[in-house]
């Protein structure tokens, strides 16, 4: 969706005035991958009350309007889930690593220590982000550190990640949260394929 994606100055934009209505909104690549790494640069603002987050191995249903797939998080407001995977698939809808449910149940606490992340209008700087999916096994670091390394055997290729065809192959994407201005930025983004 044009009104809110846009490349500028060689990054990728999302920019979501506040008291917009939307859904979510994804900016997905066309072809399918398995097991890769993706190394990206993320760049956001300490008030943007918006969430984003990375998609991978994730596919679009047209009929139910829906992502499914795990996605590595990126929240601006409660940047200590920054790296944290929940699981959009319609039927699972949870955090996966850490391994805690529902939504709200992720706490500070959860975050590694000595993890960082910092805010544009703080420091004008990137934080380095690091995604590995390698059959079942999904690691996220940032800024190098580890903040998730999750095995999801027998649960990503369980039977409903399997008939959405999600959690072991699929498409990488960017999100746009429905909810809250958003202002955010990824740059240098390089996928490696393992096979």
């Amino acid at each position: 969706d044009k009104q809110y994606w846009k490349v500028d100055k060689g990054a990728i934009t999302a920019e979501v005035p506040p008291g917009s209505d939307h859904d979510y909104i994804w900016l997905l690549t066309e072809d399918e991958y398995d097991d890769f790494e993706l190394r990206l640069k993320v760049q956001t603002y300490s008030d943007s009350k918006g969430n984003s987050g990375v998609q991978v191995r994730s596919r679009y249903d047209d009929s139910a309007g829906w992502l499914d797939g795990p996605q590595v998080d990126i929240n601006p407001p409660a940047p200590w889930r920054n790296g944290f995977i929940y699981d959009e698939t319609r039927e699972a809808r949870i955090w996966v690593s850490p391994i805690v449910g529902k939504p709200s149940a992720a706490k500070p606490e959860h975050a590694p220590k000595g993890w960082t992340w910092v805010h544009a209008d703080d420091q004008g700087a990137w934080n380095d982000v690091r995604i590995l999916c390698q059959g079942t096994r999904i690691k996220t670091t940032v800024n190098g550190v580890t903040v998730t390394d999750y095995d999801g055997k027998g649960h990503l290729d369980d039977e409903n990640h399997r008939r959405h065809n999600v959690g072991l192959k699929g498409h990488i994407g960017l999100q746009i949260h429905p909810g809250g201005p958003l202002q955010i930025r990824f740059k240098d983004i390089r996928l490696r394929p393992l096979r």
